[in-house]
């Protein structure tokens, strides 16, 4: 469990870390000024600070570094063009950038944020959001020019190479056969009754003339290996026994380095968009009422799948990391107040109005937005620790 944390924290601080990248890669862009780019939060360790200063000899610029200890403002060194601090903090969570003029200050300087055209402020904005699904595209095509689990169909292309075929899991239904023996979705179907079965249909003829006859089915869930039991039956009435599950045919499945890049960017564009549309049912049966269809984790439920993922190997957890990348990605363009997609949005009413809005205002309205985060993060939070209680009492029994 304690690798399990580690291994969690590792994968979210590469996220936010490269969020955060994007946002200070298009400010020097955009010629802002940025007062720090840290890894990790406050409070700092340790900072360094690049000084571009005029040499006494013969004028030529001499590039120097000076080390800035704790969290103290270093004192301004007048002549000095970059006064930007990269800084490794305490707390090992991502990192951030603090941009000049950010929240409205130095607005009569020209490379502060507020001094900007509204389109260049937009960019900056947005670049977080778009080095997240940049980074998801890059994982996913090295992991298919490697090999990615993915469905086993007749649509692959021909260059497309196979291998570790398999029978998963991926839905079960309530109180049939496999609900009530433990099957859990995720699970790899080994074998049944000692026979191997790789496809739907194999698994589908074998069990459809054993109605109420006790099957062995053996699965694999993480790094284990289990037995279960379970009686086929005829749970819709079409005269066939099924347990309730249901199937697809995966594999490891890897390309050429030039298809993978295409399948790549094919898989991160439709992940996003599967992505975009569990969104959109989750606040629609929100808003008319109607129960959630979809799991949300919060951090400790994202941190319990990491550990199941772990148990399967290194791909799987990259394929993991690119999940969690796209779906950082579309959570801060949600125009939300205290989310990327709410500030972009504040940018663009102040197009629209022609003048910018109360900065008193828009501060009061993006801290109040922050608040009801942190507010919906503890409730999914109490919704995490109910769902996975055994995972966390036995971390902290083996801890004491």
């Amino acid at each position: 469990m304690l690798l399990t944390i580690i291994l969690f924290i590792a994968i979210l601080s590469v996220l936010v870390f490269v969020h955060e990248l994007g946002h200070y890669l298009s400010a020097r862009k955009m010629g802002m000024g940025v007062d720090e780019f840290g890894l990790g939060f406050p409070p700092r360790l340790i900072g360094f600070q690049k000084l571009n200063k005029k040499g006494d000899n013969d004028g030529k610029a001499q590039k120097k570094w000076r080390l800035i200890k704790g969290p103290r403002q270093p004192k301004e060194i007048p002549g000095s063009e970059d006064s930007t601090i990269y800084s490794i903090n305490w707390i090992p969570l991502g990192g951030f950038v603090k941009i000049k003029g950010e929240q409205g200050e130095n607005s009569e300087e020209e490379n502060s944020f507020v001094h900007k055209k509204i389109w260049q402020r937009m960019i900056v904005i947005a670049a977080g959001v778009v080095m997240n699904l940049i980074f998801a595209f890059v994982i996913i095509s090295i992991g298919f020019s490697i090999g990615l689990p993915s469905m086993a169909n007749e649509d692959l292309p021909p260059q497309a190479k196979i291998s570790d075929p398999v029978l998963q899991i991926v839905q079960i239904q309530d109180e049939t056969p496999a609900s009530i023996a433990g099957v859990k979705a995720g699970d790899f179907i080994i074998n049944v009754d000692g026979q191997t079965i790789l496809t739907t249909s194999e698994f589908q003829n074998y069990t459809k003339t054993r109605i109420n006859e006790t099957l062995q089915l053996t699965v694999k869930r993480g790094s284990k290996e289990l037995s279960i039991e379970l009686i086929p039956q005829d749970i819709d009435e079409s005269g066939e026994g099924k347990i309730g599950v249901y199937l697809a045919e995966t594999a490891i499945v890897s390309y050429p380095w030039y298809l993978a890049i295409w399948m790549g960017l094919k898989t991160t564009i439709s992940i996003t968009g599967q992505i975009i549309a569990a969104f959109y049912n989750l606040i629609s049966d929100w808003i008319m009422r109607q129960p959630i269809a979809v799991d949300i984790a919060g951090p400790i439920g994202i941190a319990a799948l990491t550990g199941q993922v772990a148990q399967l190997g290194a791909i799987y957890i990259l394929q993991f990391a690119a999940i969690l990348s796209i779906n950082l990605a579309i959570i801060n363009s949600v125009p939300f107040p205290a989310l990327d997609g709410g500030r972009f949005l504040f940018l663009a009413i102040e197009k629209i109005r022609g003048k910018a809005m109360n900065q008193r205002l828009e501060n009061i309205i993006n801290n109040t937005g922050f608040l009801i985060l942190i507010g919906l993060v503890l409730l999914v939070t109490v919704q995490d620790i109910s769902r996975f209680s055994d995972t966390i009492k036995s971390f902290f029994s083996n801890i004491f």
